[in-house]
């Protein structure tokens, strides 16, 4: 029997007219569900609120939200769908700990991922596969592996003073202004390219670099409206990362980078040195054991992808906003050289940065706490749940929250870490001393710091990152001062990066002058 053409010409109508009318039950449905959940009114019927807090500063308006409708409350995305915000400890605990795999990545956060690396540990989803995958990377990025790399971020670190140095020496004031955006990037690159991998990317050379230009132009352009568009539509119409020069810049940057990570892991198995302790020999080891689950080479070019991408954008942020805070305190860059001179140490060892140099520790966490590189912690409901409460929302006894499935909620960082609850009055001010006062005191919160998410999914290069940065403020403090001219302002980009106020992309421009 054939079908008759009609048949053909009203398909993809009938297609859809189904997911159209699926959409509009599924918001409407939510709505009921959440009826009691207090929030603003949309400020668009379109947009809902993404225009307002996307062309804000960034987190803004979740704080005043947050002051006015309590721990939980919900918003209007694009096309009327609804998200629910939440800063509740009980209900965090719950969706980061011990639901987690309820709870997995949105669709369109999971799209972004699988368009930008692959199908990696950031993709995954599902305790089975998350935690096949999280074997293979964590030996190589654990305590004990980091104590050995500590040679190599002071290398890279090295390598980015002498750059700084042979800029100074081209003046004659004894100084010069440095972007140090561009820098921090190149050294975030560079630091993981050589400790994950034994591969140097030469980004630290000081000359145009691809790799390096092509992963930072991908986020560091969401000035534009176009960038407004995608990240307001992605999490109803994942597709749109597919489409128009955002959708190509994407797939280049994903080709560029899997070709360097497929020649790098090729090049890994000629040389079959697989007593390292770096990731690749991680996964060499992993790979020759025959009963592991072997990855396919487009699984491995894709964890390898994430993990060199994960070490840029997040570590590239909390450098340059490290660097901008010391900036501005001449007496804190003092008291930190005092610190580490005092303490008689050459390059400080693994224990030396995490034991000895507690007002090192300080800032750091302090720029976590401040200016956290990933500003929400995205999730989805994977089916209809109920989420415990530490107390009820206003206007209701009920100490559990039941979420529809699909509904999208996040976790502003920054609200979490700057509640005055826990950290005082002063708790949107930058100080560092703080966290030794509440060491002192035998003061610690259950959750004192989410930039690194926490549970069963939260990052596994934290320590990683974290010796990094420290070994290269070490490096620096030594040499420079820094000095900051400008205004400057965050801005939302994949991370939330300094730019100088008004401006378009990142640009964090210092005077650092050698001592």
């Amino acid at each position: 029997m054939i079908a008759h053409p009609l048949y053909f010409a009203l398909l993809p109508a009938v297609f859809i007219l189904y997911h159209l009318a699926h959409f509009i039950g599924h918001i409407l449905f939510t709505r009921h569900a959440l009826r009691h959940v207090p929030g603003p009114h949309p400020s668009s019927l379109l947009w809902g609120e993404e225009w307002l807090l996307y062309y804000s500063t960034p987190g803004a308006h979740y704080v005043r939200w947050h002051r006015q409708y309590g721990k939980v409350f919900k918003f209007t995305g694009a096309f009327g769908h609804q998200v629910l915000s939440i800063t509740d400890p009980r209900a965090i605990k719950y969706i980061l700990s011990e639901a987690i795999f309820d709870f997995p990545k949105p669709k369109g956060v999971r799209a972004w991922f699988k368009a930008t690396l692959g199908e990696g540990i950031l993709w995954v989803e599902g305790r089975e596969a998350h935690e096949r995958q999280r074997r293979v990377l964590a030996p190589a990025l654990s305590q004990s592996s980091v104590r050995n790399l500590i040679p190599v971020f002071y290398e890279t670190s090295t390598k980015l003073a002498s750059q700084w140095i042979k800029l100074i020496d081209n003046n004659e004031l004894n100084e010069a202004e440095i972007e140090v955006t561009k820098w921090a990037g190149r050294f975030a690159l560079d630091t993981v390219g050589r400790a994950a991998f034994s591969y140097d990317f030469d980004s630290l050379s000081g000359g145009p670099h691809a790799l390096a230009e092509s992963m930072d132009g991908l986020t560091n352009n969401e000035n534009k409206a176009s960038s407004f568009y995608m990240r307001a539509l992605f999490w109803i119409f994942p597709s749109i990362l597919s489409i128009g020069d955002k959708g190509e810049m994407i797939r280049k940057s994903k080709k560029e980078l899997g070709d360097i990570a497929s020649q790098m892991w090729k090049d890994a198995k000629i040389a079959g040195d697989a007593n390292d302790k770096n990731l690749m020999s991680t996964i060499l080891r992993a790979e020759a054991n025959l009963s592991a689950h072997k990855m396919n080479e487009a699984e491995l070019v894709a964890q390898m992808r994430t993990t060199i991408s994960a070490a840029f954008e997040p570590v590239s942020a909390i450098v340059a906003w490290t660097l901008y805070e010391l900036a501005l305190n001449v007496h804190l860059q003092n008291e930190l050289r005092e610190e580490i001179s005092a303490a008689g140490l050459g390059d400080p060892s693994y224990d030396d940065l995490t034991l000895k140099l507690p007002l090192l520790d300080a800032v750091l966490r302090e720029v976590l706490r401040l200016h956290p590189p990933i500003l929400e912690n995205h999730h989805e409901a994977a089916e209809t749940i109920s989420v415990p409460l530490s107390e009820p929302i206003p206007g209701t006894l009920d100490t559990h929250l039941v979420i529809p499935k699909g509904t999208i909620l996040e976790i502003p960082v920054n609200v979490v870490q700057t509640d005055p609850n826990v950290w005082g009055p002063d708790a949107e001010i930058f100080r560092p001393k703080r966290w030794l006062e509440r060491q002192k005191q035998g003061i610690r919160s259950e959750r004192e710091i989410l930039a690194f998410s926490e549970g069963p999914r939260s990052c596994i290069g934290k320590t990683f990152a974290l010796c990094e940065v420290k070994a290269l403020v070490v490096t620096l403090i030594r040499q420079f001062s820094f000095a900051c001219p400008y205004e400057i302002e965050p801005f939302q980009s994949f991370v939330i990066r300094p730019r100088i106020k008004g401006q378009g992309p990142s640009s964090l421009p210092l005077v650092v002058r050698k001592i």
